[in-house]
């Protein structure tokens, strides 16, 4: 069972690539982290990719709360022992010749959680960084911390950290705030981080740490980030 501390929420994010590579293996990752959040990116899609999420859900312990449709790129997995309420889709705009990409977002244990998968092409970062901080901003709740997950598909310090990382009235990056900046990419040989959780100040930071255990290099394209951070007091 994911972590025992109620007051403790452990985040992992991972691209899954579409579950086409080693699932048992990404299904021992998943498992050995023991997650309470799973923000997701490359879901399997198409015809069968809703039942697909669900059976890697139920075999990692967890359960589905936002996937398909306007997610598209990203889903959001939820341990049973954790409430989820107002769960949805954000449809990001798309241009042909492009990925049609979307967000996953749901309050997780009154904490906001945002997952993106961004584009390769510098303009679609943009435009859906600048969405996504609106959302932020329009959803704010004094007593809901926000977190962002996922994959940015840029190195740390491109105009898509800046953004984001000023989001919301600020965000901080969970990984270098805890001495974790390692590479998540490629898998196999990982040289930069495109990985990141990042958390607002009424949330601390108390570990992460990308995995390096031998499932790791051969489940996805994409080593996965894992952070614990402690909920503000009720």
């Amino acid at each position: 069972m994911p972590g025992e501390d109620v007051r403790t929420l452990r985040v992992m994010t991972y691209n899954l690539r579409g579950l086409r590579q080693e699932v048992d293996a990404l299904v021992d990752v998943v498992r050995t982290a023991r997650p309470d959040v799973l923000a997701v990116q490359e879901p399997p899609r198409r015809l069968r990719g809703r039942w697909q999420l669900r059976r890697f859900a139920a075999r990692t312990g967890m359960r589905v709360a936002v996937a398909g449709g306007g997610a598209r790129t990203t889903a959001l997995l939820v341990a049973p022992h954790r409430s989820v309420h107002d769960a949805h889709a954000l449809r990001l705009p798309w241009r042909p010749g492009l990925t049609r990409r979307g967000a996953a977002t749901a309050r997780v244990d009154g904490v906001r959680v945002v997952v993106v998968h961004l584009g390769l092409r510098a303009d679609e970062r943009a435009r859906h960084v600048a969405l996504v901080s609106g959302l932020l901003a329009a959803r704010r709740d004094a007593d809901a911390p926000v977190l962002v997950a996922g994959d940015l598909n840029e190195r740390p310090g491109g105009p898509s950290w800046a953004t984001l990382l000023s989001a919301a009235g600020g965000l901080q990056d969970a990984a270098t705030t805890a001495g974790a900046d390692h590479p998540t990419y490629p898998a196999d040989a990982p040289r930069v981080r495109i990985d990141v959780v990042l958390v607002d100040a009424r949330m601390t930071v108390r570990g992460a740490r990308v995995p390096d255990d031998a499932p790791v290099g051969v489940a996805s394209d994409h080593r996965p980030l894992v952070v614990e951070v402690a909920l503000p007091a009720a």
